[in-house]
């Protein structure tokens, strides 16, 4: 039995997308969609020189255009803050004055002790505070 060219470029695309699926990596996807081409060039009468051809380039165009692009989203995505670096920022409300020596404050549904960046500053209870930073179990509010 004799397996047309372009049954095995598309066996080639499925064994691409194999690795691509464990491990991941983008390539494998893009070589996949050369070995695609490949074969809708095979079906189409394409000599092995055209498959071979059509593979590469289209291979090495999709890395070359879309793997840039895939990065540059890949760096502008948001970071998101776990933990106290997401309480950082936040703003708060007083419960019981805060000033340089200690306090407590209603942050994030939570009572948290807090202190006064400033040492000579004080806040009064239902005020609002913004906080900027945790020091162990205490926020540091201005």
């Amino acid at each position: 039995m004799d397996i047309d060219a372009w049954v095995w470029w598309l066996i080639g695309a499925v064994g691409l997308g194999i690795p691509l699926v464990l491990t991941a990596m983008p390539e494998f996807g893009m070589f996949a969609v050369g070995a695609v081409a490949a074969a809708v060039t095979a079906a189409l009468g394409g000599g092995v020189v055209a498959q071979v051809l059509v593979f590469v380039i289209v291979s090495v165009a999709l890395i070359a255009v879309v793997r840039p692009i895939a990065n540059r989203h890949r760096d502008q995505r948001p970071q998101h803050r776990t933990g106290i670096e997401a309480l950082k920022g936040r703003s708060a409300v007083v419960l019981e004055r805060v000033d340089g020596s200690g306090g407590r404050i209603k942050l994030a549904g939570e009572i948290w002790s807090a202190r006064a960046l400033d040492a000579g500053t004080s806040f009064a209870p239902g005020q609002q505070v913004d906080v900027v930073d945790i020091d162990g179990a205490t926020a540091v509010v201005m």
